[in-house]
């Protein structure tokens, strides 16, 4: 069963997976999918707000960070981590839930990286927001090192998300029951 919609003026078919046997979400992967992240990056930088820093989860919101970070001229942009590497020095961290992971995950934030955040403007962004769970962290994550949360992003929103004032997304992403057929 597939799910098709128009994002950024581009048509996708997402497969629907199973959450359960009555709740079915459409897998949205922009992984390899180059011309859907640079299309999503443009139509998102033209509804920013003015930030000095972009921070993502790992790992899909990876592409869309990096494209938004390039169509805009930024020399940096943040990635919370979901293991610390060796590299990684003073390394600040926070749990996440999220509805796509069976078990609690941490997201990780280098020292250096937690430190040009302090006193900035910094601008959350995802593929998809659904619970809130992965953006409430990266909030956290934010706050935690000194930095001010400008303003929340996705390409889409998936149920009660979708009704957020404070998310700016491009489209929504609906739920579904076992047949396929939307349901919120």
């Amino acid at each position: 069963m597939f799910y098709t919609m128009n994002i950024a003026g581009l048509e996708r078919n997402l497969p629907l997976c199973p959450l359960n046997d009555d709740l079915y979400i459409g897998a949205f992967v922009i992984f390899g999918d180059c011309e859907l992240t640079e299309a999503c990056a443009t139509e998102l930088l033209k509804r920013a707000p003015e930030y000095d820093y972009i921070i993502t989860a790992e790992s899909k919101g990876i592409p869309l960070a990096y494209a938004m970070a390039r169509q805009n001229g930024d020399k940096k942009w943040m990635l919370a981590r979901k293991g610390v590497k060796l590299y990684m020095k003073n390394v600040v961290d926070v749990p996440v839930h999220s509805i796509t992971t069976a078990k609690e995950q941490h997201l990780y934030l280098d020292g250096e990286d937690a430190e040009m955040m302090r006193g900035k403007r910094i601008l959350i962004v995802d593929d998809v927001i659904s619970t809130g769970e992965s953006l409430r962290a990266l909030e956290t994550l934010v706050e935690a090192v000194g930095g001010k949360v400008c303003g929340r992003m996705a390409i889409l929103a998936e149920g009660d998300a979708q009704n957020r004032e404070d998310i700016i997304y491009l489209e929504k992403l609906p739920l579904f029951n076992g047949k396929g057929e939307v349901i919120g």
